[in-house]
This record gives C-alpha cells, structure tokens and sequence, in this order.
C-alpha cells in the first residue's frame, strides 16, 4: 500500500491492521499524519533517521513505536525515552497513551530542536532534556530504550533511573536481548518479551525493577 493519493493516516492503520493491531481514531491519525509531513520536512536537512520515505516511517517507526506504546503495562504515570532521536518510541507514546507525562531524553542539539517543535506542532504536553540521558538524576515509572548508540552502556544507565516497581522497555533484536538483559542487572526481572511487527527478530523486552 504505497498510494500518496490515499492520506498516511488510513496508510498508518491498514499497517496496524496488517499487523494484527487496532487502528488508531482519526484525531490521532490526523496527528500522526502531522508527525511524518514534519520528520519528511525536518529529514531534507537534518539526519533525523535513515528511513526517508513515508512507508518505512509508517512501517518501521510509527507501527512498531504504536505497539510499543500499547505494549507498556498499566499504572506507568512518568517515562523517559532515553536518547529518543526523532521521537520514537516517545512521541507516539505521548499520541497514544496520553495519560502518561514522557520525557525525550536527545543529546544532539538539532534533533531536540526537532522534538521541540514536533511538540508544538502535534499539541503534546511532553518534555524535551536536551543534553544527554545519563546526566539525569530523576527516577521514572518507565524507560524506553531503541536504537541507542552503545546500547549495553545506555542500559546500565538507564537501568538506575526506574524507580522501584517500575520497568525497563528495550526494543531490540532477540539476539541482542541476552546481553541487554546482563547490563541491566541483577535487580531486574523479564516477565515479558513482545514481538514487535515487521520482523521477526525485533522484540520489546518489559524488565521489572524488583522492589529492594
């Protein structure tokens, strides 16, 4: 399904269809829809992602940030995407799961820029900490981790701002989950891995920061 004449709202959710998961309603479509004119815009001069064309966003980016979103146990109030480059998984988190206050953790100063005006532009109530993750000191409910440069050293950084009780998102590749899973440390427990759609070495790992 590659037709531009068809909007990338209904591409979006013939992908989740396709991939087994419910559409999203059309006011987070349209807003979806807003988040690839901009990443389209802002990726002709800044290197936001590899994937330049509106499939591979939908495909690769908004279908698996979705799944990931819905993916996140209940009860999570605070989240940090740690090292969240054009937003994902963050951006679609804060589209999806709006009860959820997220923070986008970005050290390279035009990519926060780009967060902070795809914030502006998508109407989100979320945060942008423009320098990098491992300077923070905030426990979160939640920590999401995809396509982070040093992926194992990003972890063990991560690991230390769950709270108690609260988890430790990876989205990787099974191969690469067993030493993530060692990074992270003794005190987390993996109940879950999801496979995420598009590929069938993609999973997202749900670690639980064991209460001490």
């Amino acid at each position: 399904m590659s037709d531009g004449s068809i909007p990338a709202g209904e591409r979006l959710n013939v992908l989740l269809a396709e991939a087994g998961l419910a559409p999203v309603d059309s006011a987070v479509a349209g807003r979806f829809e807003d988040y690839l004119s901009l990443i389209l815009r802002w990726n002709a001069r800044v290197n936001l992602t590899a994937v330049r064309d509106e499939e591979g966003i939908l495909q690769r980016h908004f279908v698996e940030s979705i799944a990931c979103a819905r993916a996140l146990p209940a009860g999570i109030a605070t989240l940090l995407d740690f090292g969240s480059g054009a937003g994902f998984p963050g951006i679609p988190i804060a589209l999806c799961r709006p009860e959820i206050s997220v923070t986008m953790a970005e050290s390279q100063g035009k990519k926060a820029a780009f967060l902070r005006e795809a914030l502006r532009v998508l109407r989100i109530s979320a945060n942008v900490h423009s320098g990098r993750a491992e300077t923070l000191t905030t426990k979160v409910d939640c920590v999401t981790l995809r396509a982070v440069d040093r992926m194992e050293q990003a972890v063990q950084s991560a690991s230390r701002l769950v709270t108690f009780g609260g988890w430790l998102a990876l989205m990787t590749t099974r191969g690469e989950l067993e030493g993530l899973k060692t990074a992270a440390g003794a005190e987390f427990s993996w109940p879950t891995a999801v496979p995420l759609p598009g590929s069938r070495e993609r999973v997202l790992a749900l670690g639980m920061r064991r209460v001490s």
